[in-house]
């Protein structure tokens, strides 16, 4: 009879996962060593290969699972009954929020994706553009006309441009924290849309 986990099992990689995100994090993915995720967690490494069998798939289950959640997010906003606007809020301030709690899984996702496998790299990616097309839809919705001029998705970039890289300048315990940001970043963003006109689209050379 196979061995069952033992209890806390599930608790403990999460742990694992959280302390190997801040470490890629602060000190890069190529820097950071198995024998200092294992110190920072206070195991023996013959105790963290029992949970992750080596950096890779660290760096896996983090992405993944960060970006996951963002997928889990939009598709729970976008089943709710509102109308395009009250959607949009909804999804910035959850998304936001979402990143006040993830801000190492959030720049390991951002900076170090390049170094997966193909296969685990693609899927990543192929999650990361669900998430801009759900909020793509959604500014389509907003501004239709832009939809048809297939800008709705740049859009979609520009703002996901105003809040990838909070993490590198919000501070935890500062004047400001992200439930404070997120309203800010819909009325910038809100304020502006009205104000981009499709015959002005400029052709980018591929």
């Amino acid at each position: 009879m196979a061995r069952g986990r033992a209890k806390g099992y599930d608790e403990q990689r999460e742990a694992i996962l959280a302390r190997a995100g801040e470490l890629f994090a602060l000190q890069g993915y190529h820097a950071a060593s198995m024998n200092q995720v294992a110190e920072a967690c206070g195991l023996s490494k013959a105790t963290l290969y029992h949970y992750y069998r080596d950096k890779d798939a660290l760096l896996v289950h983090i992405a993944d699972g960060h970006v996951s959640r963002l997928c889990k997010l939009v598709a729970e906003v976008r089943a709710l009954p509102l109308a395009p606007e009250p959607m949009f809020r909804e999804l910035v301030r959850r998304i936001v929020e979402e990143y006040a709690d993830a801000q190492h899984a959030h720049r390991v996702l951002t900076e170090d994706v390049k170094f997966l496998n193909s296969a685990d790299r693609q899927r990543i990616l192929d999650q990361q553009r669900e998430v801009v097309a759900g909020f793509a839809a959604v500014v389509g919705a907003l501004r239709p006309e832009l939809a048809r001029a297939a800008l709705a998705k740049p859009m979609t970039m520009l703002l996901f441009g105003m809040i990838n890289w909070m993490f590198t300048w919000v501070k935890p315990g500062g004047a400001l924290d992200h439930a404070a940001l997120a309203p800010m970043v819909a009325e910038l963003f809100l304020g502006g849309l009205p104000a981009v006109r499709p015959h002005e689209q400029v052709e980018v050379a591929a």
